[in-house]
């Protein structure tokens, strides 16, 4: 079976399994703009979890490759009809526009993703198995089927009765709350793991599912702000904090939660459910400092955010002791990997 590392190196493979966007929603859900048909350079780099540099050199490295397969630039006349008719809210004089070709292409030539290696695979496993196996009748060992039926009985066991199991004995539990969270971390890794494992199978088995995937990000784009604050407090439940409010609304002072994490620290969280394109600025950051530090004296102070952070905006967030959990960290978050700072 050929490496994945092929498809950087030659372009004819890369045209050869173009066609095959699906691959992208197969990997990770792909947020697109209103229009439904094209994502900007901010919403590649959330994707792949890159910075905009990274994107905007490849585009300078390969810009022939990538126009062909529907990278373009509006300007002008062309830019302002497209702002009105996807109803987007931008100052800017050009706007670079990737269609989901483009955003393939650009997944078989990004080195420094594992999200585009993920891609690279799955293009490549679908490949070997459409020149390996007969289409009409593909073969399944039994023992394979109950390999399989026995990992998914072990996963159900894990998420519904050992996960919360662990969950009523960290409520109740006063000396050794720390040793049971770490434990259901373990837990939780594995739960995480057998499943990979499970998509996988089926996937080298031949079995697709041609609907795009729903994944936790594309979810969490659909939720009103009250939604996504909730969403945001069951997970701090989850990995142990204790005293939870969602407070946001008018009068929250700039704070949409506040509790206290595992080992007694006071928490704060500011939440921010904008579109994948936008950015959280310096201004944003520096508002929630003043109400995390000074207002609520917190100890831990999260901005979770659904969009990238600006440069400056992580810088100044880093030296005022703010975690910034941008798209990418809140998808990980959300999908069952815990936050290092509620350790």
């Amino acid at each position: 079976m050929i490496n994945e590392s092929a498809l950087l190196e030659s372009k004819t493979l890369r045209s050869s399994v173009l066609d095959r966007t699906d691959a992208l929603d197969k990997v990770k859900a792909l947020s697109l703009l209103p229009d439904g048909m094209h994502v900007t350079t901010a919403m590649v780099a959330a994707y792949f979890n890159v910075t905009m540099e990274a994107i905007r050199a490849l585009v300078h490295d390969h810009r022939t490759e990538l126009k062909a397969n529907g990278y373009q630039v509006l300007t002008g006349s062309q830019l302002s009809d497209f702002k009105q008719l996807s109803g987007i809210q931008s100052r800017t004089r050009s706007l670079a526009l990737f269609s989901r070709r483009a955003v393939l292409n650009v997944a078989m030539l990004l080195r420094d993703s594992e999200v585009a290696r993920q891609v690279r695979v799955y293009l490549l496993d679908m490949e070997y198995l459409a020149r390996t196996q007969p289409v009409d009748k593909p073969v399944h060992k039994e023992s394979d089927s109950l390999d399989d039926r026995i990992d998914q009985r072990i996963t159900h066991i894990l998420g519904k009765t050992v996960v919360p199991m662990f969950n009523a004995l960290i409520e109740t539990s006063g000396e050794h709350r720390k040793e049971l969270i770490a434990l259901r971390a373990g837990v939780q890794r594995i739960e995480r793991r057998l499943h990979q494992h499970h998509t996988r199978l089926k996937r080298l088995e031949g079995i697709r599912d041609d609907r795009p995937a729903i994944g936790v990000m594309a979810a969490m784009d659909a939720m009103n702000g009250r939604t996504f604050e909730r969403h945001i407090a069951k997970l701090l439940i989850r990995d142990g904090c204790t005293n939870v409010v969602v407070q946001g609304g008018h009068g929250d002072r700039g704070v949409d939660i506040i509790g206290l994490t595992a080992d007694g620290r006071r928490l704060v969280v500011q939440c921010k459910r904008f579109a994948p394109y936008l950015n959280i600025t310096s201004p944003d950051v520096q508002k929630f400092i003043g109400a995390a530090k000074v207002l609520y004296s917190a100890d831990v102070a999260l901005y979770v955010a659904t969009c990238p952070f600006t440069a400056e905006a992580l810088d100044i967030a880093a030296e005022a002791g703010i975690t910034a959990v941008h798209r990418g960290a809140l998808e990980d978050w959300s999908a069952g990997e815990p936050l290092k700072i509620l350790e």
